[in-house]
């Protein structure tokens, strides 16, 4: 989603919606985007068409679509903050991330533990270090996410024109997402998707939860077995057919094998026998995106697994075996 910062000297912001955003109310987004902001503010300026989408006004529960642009009036905040400032390591890590860069669009194999942006606690995510790693950039926006402790290639746009571009041939399927996956047991060749709508909760607690449910939104998911080591563990690979929050993660549990390293999904067991082969994080690894390119032609990025995973599969390897994967 492409977004504008509030400051403390107000002015007119602009956010470019998302698949990802697809279907939130419009005052739900605004208070997530307006941190500090009261409600009574924000039906306020709904109710006196300060806010509009596509140039219109809108109701309170007008529902975003991909493609949305959304114009919010001058707002002064009293909790803006200056940003966190980034440090040398994590901008020497994010530096020796990036895969791909031209013009146009900028691919990085996101560490697991960093968000793509700040909020909820988190002062600094991706996209505001690589802003602060650009200062002279005009135009830097993530194209798509990826959950915190999920690893891998995610893209950055840095020209308006090319985020729409991205965000169209999302939306058209035109873009391939291939994910990395080791999950608990031995995972059959002949499961190759995994077809259940889901449907976000939240808990008592605030903490957000996804699960099957007939009234949740289509979700489709392919797979494929790469390696299987005895019948403790499986790598996957998965590719989402749609991008709803946690798919893959909620899909993985539904199919009776969760992602190890999964604190959310997963089994408390099982991460913490597989913490003796090394494996402390979430297994969830942005492995390969094929992508149109805004100049024109189409490319293949591949983000190689972390130290960590590489050396835990080599020690499941030593210790199970690696069976054929028929």
């Amino acid at each position: 989603m492409a977004e504008q910062k509030a400051s403390t000297s107000p002015s007119v912001q602009w956010f470019e919606i998302d698949s990802e955003l697809q279907g939130q109310r419009i005052d739900n987004f605004l208070r997530t985007r307006l941190k500090g902001a009261p409600k009574t503010l924000i039906y306020r300026i709904l109710r006196k068409g300060e806010v509009r989408v596509n140039k219109k006004r809108i109701k309170p529960d007008y529902k975003l679509q991909a493609g949305d642009l959304v114009r919010v009036p001058p707002i002064r905040l009293s909790e803006a903050k200056t940003p966190a400032k980034v440090s040398d390591n994590l901008r020497q890590l994010v530096d020796s991330s990036i895969l791909y860069e031209d013009d146009d669009l900028m691919v990085i194999n996101k560490p697991s533990g960093l968000a793509v942006h700040g909020g909820s606690g988190i002062s600094l995510g991706l996209i505001e270090t690589v802003r602060q790693m650009r200062p002279d950039a005009r135009f830097l926006e993530l194209v798509h996410r990826l959950d915190r402790d999920t690893s891998g290639c995610i893209m950055v746009a840095k020209k308006r024109s090319a985020l729409r571009f991205l965000h169209a041939a999302l939306q058209a399927k035109k873009i391939t997402k291939i994910y990395h996956a080791l999950v608990d047991g031995k995972w059959s060749s002949r499961k190759t998707k995994v077809d259940a709508p889901l449907q976000k909760n939240e808990l008592k607690s605030g903490e957000r939860i996804v699960k099957p449910h007939p009234m949740g939104k289509a979700s489709l998911t392919e797979y494929k077995v790469l390696q299987r080591f005895d019948n403790v563990a499986t790598l996957v690979e998965a590719r989402p057919i749609t991008g709803r929050t946690h798919q893959i993660r909620v899909h993985c549990l539904f199919a009776g094998h969760a992602i190890i390293g999964d604190d959310k999904y997963g089994a408390d067991e099982t991460n913490r026998e597989m913490k003796e082969y090394g494996i402390k994080r979430l297994f969830l690894h942005a492995a390969e995106l094929r992508v149109p390119l805004p100049s024109g032609g189409r490319k293949i990025f591949h983000a190689p697994l972390g130290n960590e995973l590489e050396a835990g599969i080599k020690k499941l390897k030593k210790s199970c075996g690696q069976n054929s994967v028929r």
